[in-house]
């Protein structure tokens, strides 16, 4: 069963320059069509900018779409937003708690706007606190919270009513590596009781230690999806590392050298050297070896690996996410 199903969705935001009288209209959203399956973790993987939240806003109710068309739990999108926000939590990336509150406080108040009773609102608070190891520090005010601790609570906030679909909107940015690793398992526990995630990310660590599939979003518009496998294995190669002498042009010559090679891919600069995508990593690194000692280029450094999620948004885009995102 799809619980995500979207038609050719877009946004388009009209702002006015200060002191200027002209329009400018921002495409943020192009046109995106995808699915997300009942009890998976979907991710959204792009730089900043690239539509991931306001495509994830759309989904949610809080932005209304310029055109297109949207199923979201069996509702659809536009006729039915109440319905849809009945079937989903969301965790944005500035959390929805009172500081002035303590963390039981929070999620006894989020409970009662969705229409639990008194009882009811106790006994899901406790549980949450339970389940999300928040009962050492849940009755502290959330202002003396860590960032994990109160990203913890945020979590629980989100799936306080039980929702089919949890929408989590880059959940884990400024957190310290500990932390993360932590609400990682968390989502994980998650997805394991039955509820499906839609993840929003720019890390690439955490699209492949959580998602079961990937969309890459850029520029507003889904360049690819599918499994992180499928994803990899569709480069259709291996990826070679040289670590060269940057001096006297020597990393452009090389890569001329190599693209001119009929088992050579790809061929871009990288952090002081070259990255190469070839068919056939084992034979063909004996290969680029040879020719490099042949040329007259000096290798410093040599390494082998299967593509990973910075391949393939290099691959689809022309550039890596770390350079989409500068």
């Amino acid at each position: 069963m799809n619980i995500i199903e979207t038609r050719n969705l877009t946004k388009t935001f009209t702002s006015r320059t200060r002191g200027k009288g002209a329009a400018r209209t921002v495409e943020a959203v192009k046109g995106v069509n995808m699915i997300v399956r009942d009890g998976e973790i979907f991710g959204f993987l792009g730089p900043n900018g690239a539509g991931k939240s306001t495509t994830m806003r759309m989904l949610a109710t809080l932005l209304v779409p310029t055109s297109g068309q949207a199923t979201v739990g069996g509702h659809d999108l536009l006729r039915e937003p109440s319905r849809v926000r009945e079937r989903i939590g969301y965790v944005g990336q500035s959390g929805g708690t009172e500081s002035s509150l303590t963390g039981r406080e929070n999620l006894m108040l989020q409970a009662r706007l969705y229409g639990l009773s008194a009882a009811e609102a106790r006994q899901r608070t406790t549980e949450l606190m339970e389940t999300l190891e928040l009962a050492s520090f849940g009755d502290r005010l959330v202002k003396t919270f860590s960032g994990g601790q109160r990203r913890r609570l945020d979590l629980a906030m989100g799936m306080v009513h039980q929702p089919a679909l949890l929408f989590l909107d880059e959940p884990t940015t400024g957190l310290d590596p500990q932390s993360r690793v932590h609400l990682w398992a968390e989502v994980r526990k998650l997805r394991s009781a039955g509820t499906t995630i839609f993840i929003t990310t720019h890390y690439l660590d955490e699209a492949d230690a959580l998602c079961d599939r990937l969309a890459i979003i850029d520029h507003g518009t889904i360049v690819t999806e599918g499994t992180l496998d499928s994803l990899k294995r569709a480069i259709g190669g291996d990826v070679i590392a040289l670590g060269l002498d940057v001096q006297n042009g020597s990393v452009k010559r090389a890569q001329d050298l190599l693209l001119a090679q009929p088992y050579v891919r790809n061929a871009r600069e990288a952090d002081g050297g070259i990255s190469l995508v070839v068919e056939g990593g084992e034979s063909a690194l004996p290969s680029v070896l040879r020719l490099l000692d042949g040329a007259e280029m000096p290798i410093r450094t040599v390494s082998m690996a299967r593509p990973s999620l910075d391949d393939v948004f290099l691959h689809h885009t022309g550039r890596t996410l770390r350079e989409a995102a500068e």
